[in-house]
């Protein structure tokens, strides 16, 4: 997909993305191998938005959760679990606690694709759920409400991140110009998250992408018309032992 004013030459992208012993993407998902769930922690949880889900992209640029394959079982992370937008696409099993509200039994997986941000003007035990250094999920409503009843507002949640199964291989949405690219990185299986990303044109070496925000990276430099290569890692790689190419993807970038 190729997002932006698009009208100088067209470019031909190859993307690869680098797992620790990725596995190819299936129709019944994919999860690449060595990543495993941590530790279970304690949080608490509320929610927001409506019974749809719909909105809740936000600040991790993943426009709409339906159209870009994560649905409504999302949820918005505190600052604490969000880390400037590296939280981005990964995945957490959580379980409602000690509540009368709680659905016994229940647990929900849920997709971090939104900050929830502090609220200074409440106090951190009474509706400034999101205030460092608190551990919070605000999930959609639709979530919430696998593992809780609305009733109880707020609920202590048992939580451990998980790896993310995803199906249809990786997306990637591109704006920029012949000087600047950005790309976004979604449907990201294992961790779920990115942490580093390069390009190499036709006439570069390779060049380190800066994080943008959520799952954006960017590069400025002298793209234009030029056959792109790209790699990336995901955050919690502990040995990279192969890779996997995407189908080529064509577009125009200013």
């Amino acid at each position: 997909m190729v997002m932006g004013s698009l009208v100088h030459s067209w470019i031909l992208v190859i993307f690869f993305l680098v797992f620790s012993c990725i596995r190819e993407a299936t129709s019944a998902g994919y999860a690449p191998a060595g990543f495993r769930p941590s530790a279970w922690s304690n949080a608490h949880a509320t929610f927001y938005g409506d019974d749809s889900g719909n909105g809740m992209g936000g600040a991790c640029g993943y426009g709409n959760v339906f159209s870009t394959g994560y649905g409504a079982n999302t949820a918005a992370l505190s600052t604490v679990l969000f880390k400037n937008g590296y939280g981005c696409g990964q995945c957490f099993q959580l379980q409602c606690t000690t509540s009368k509200w709680c659905t016994k039994g229940a647990f929900i997986t849920i997709t971090a694709t939104n900050l929830c941000p502090p609220n200074w003007s409440q106090d951190s035990n009474n509706g400034g759920w999101c205030n460092p250094p608190r551990t919070h999920f605000d999930m959609s409503r639709a979530a919430f409400t696998k593992i809780a009843q609305m009733q109880a507002g707020i609920v202590p949640v048992s939580f451990r991140r998980v790896p993310c199964i995803r199906t249809g291989g990786l997306r990637f949405n591109f704006q920029g110009n012949g000087y600047w690219l950005l790309v976004y990185v979604m449907n990201v299986g294992g961790g779920g998250d990115v942490s580093s990303m390069w390009v190499k044109g036709t006439k570069t070496g390779w060049i380190s992408m800066s994080h943008n925000w959520g799952v954006a990276y960017q590069a400025f430099a002298t793209l234009g018309g030029q056959a792109l290569l790209s790699k990336s890692l995901p955050t919690l790689t502990m040995k990279l032992l192969s890779h996997t190419t995407l189908p080529l993807l064509t577009g125009k970038l200013e």
